[in-house]
């Protein structure tokens, strides 16, 4: 149509039509939180996502609106919660957790997805490269094999004279061989000798730490998935009843009572998400932006645990520490 033309056919429309049309709010961008996260716990990666998205700025109820579902603690309380989710009409889900993410793969759901999961995407089948997902999903992975020796350089400088280290790990976590390899090569670098323990239930970790402390094994390094993490206040006990060290990769290890950790800041990653979701919001295809991994890391230090199973922290190491729960 010519310029004129659409002047023209412009100008025949009622007046309030046209004001109407210019003053049309913007439909807010919706969210859907998914966590197996429990409810009635304060979670600070919803926080840390929900800072992200403001200093973008968002501001809820005006042109953001977040529905927060929680999984209690069950991927099988997530894939119930689905069709809930779906009727809400989210533009984007937000999946926290490799649990979480499973779930909603399992339930079929196809809506644009943002995730944060310590496995391999690639591996778990989420996406199929790390630069191009492709699919509906994309986000940020806590899978970085390098962090895997970093631990063990710490332990190692706590304990120098620490000759076998303790494997535990969830073999069926994707990307758990490669953990391995990982954690072998750097442990040889080191001097250390590693005994491997694959745990996927409570009763598998109570025979692995049966033989731990029958054979006493230096320190214990527990790799980082959702699984290891529900037992790390048993793990804790178990540290502190045979004064044996615990290491592994999320902060909180540590604060449940373990020794340290050195791992990715978790509430960095999930503030990263919100930038994925504003991309996503605005037209980009969740396939065409490339996974990312942790740019932050931190080490946190349990000093009431060292005292507790008489360890002497270098000072060096304590100053370096990001956070020291005394």
């Amino acid at each position: 149509m010519k310029r004129r033309s659409f002047q023209r056919s412009l100008a025949a429309l009622p007046l309030a039509v046209v004001i109407g049309a210019a003053a049309q709010p913007k439909r807010p961008l919706r969210v859907a939180w998914v966590s197996t996260e429990r409810k009635d716990l304060p979670s600070r990666n919803f926080a840390a996502f929900r800072a992200g998205l403001s200093e973008l700025g968002y501001v809820e109820g005006r042109d953001l609106v977040i529905d927060a579902w929680w999984g209690e603690g069950s991927r099988d309380q997530v894939e119930k919660l689905v069709p809930d989710i779906l009727r809400a009409q989210p533009d984007v889900v937000l999946a926290s957790g490799g649990l979480t993410l499973g779930a909603l793969v399992r339930a079929g759901v196809k809506l644009p997805i943002v995730f944060s999961v310590s496995a391999d995407p690639v591996e778990a089948k989420f996406v199929q490269s790390f630069a191009r997902p492709g699919g509906q999903m994309t986000g940020v992975s806590l899978f970085t094999l390098a962090l895997v020796g970093k631990r063990l350089e710490v332990l190692k400088e706590i304990l120098p004279g620490a000759r076998r280290v303790a494997l535990i790990a969830n073999p069926q976590h994707p990307g758990e061989s490669q953990e391995l390899d990982a954690a072998k090569d750097a442990a040889s670098k080191l001097g250390l000798a590693v005994r491997y323990f694959p745990v996927k239930s409570e009763g598998e970790l109570e025979l692995a730490f049966a033989d731990i402390a029958k054979q006493r094994d230096d320190a214990i390094l527990a790799f980082a998935d959702g699984f290891t993490m529900g037992f790390a206040a048993r793990i804790a006990a178990f540290s502190l009843q045979h004064k044996i060290p615990a290491i592994d990769g999320w902060a909180q290890f540590a604060q449940q009572g373990n020794l340290l950790i050195y791992g990715p800041v978790i509430q960095e990653v999930h503030r990263r998400l919100a930038a994925y979701v504003d991309k996503i919001g605005k037209g980009a295809k969740p396939g065409e932006l490339p996974v990312e991994l942790p740019t932050k890391v931190e080490l946190v230090i349990n000093l009431k645990t060292a005292k507790a199973i008489g360890l002497a922290i270098p000072n060096a190491l304590l100053v370096r520490a990001d956070e020291v729960i005394e």
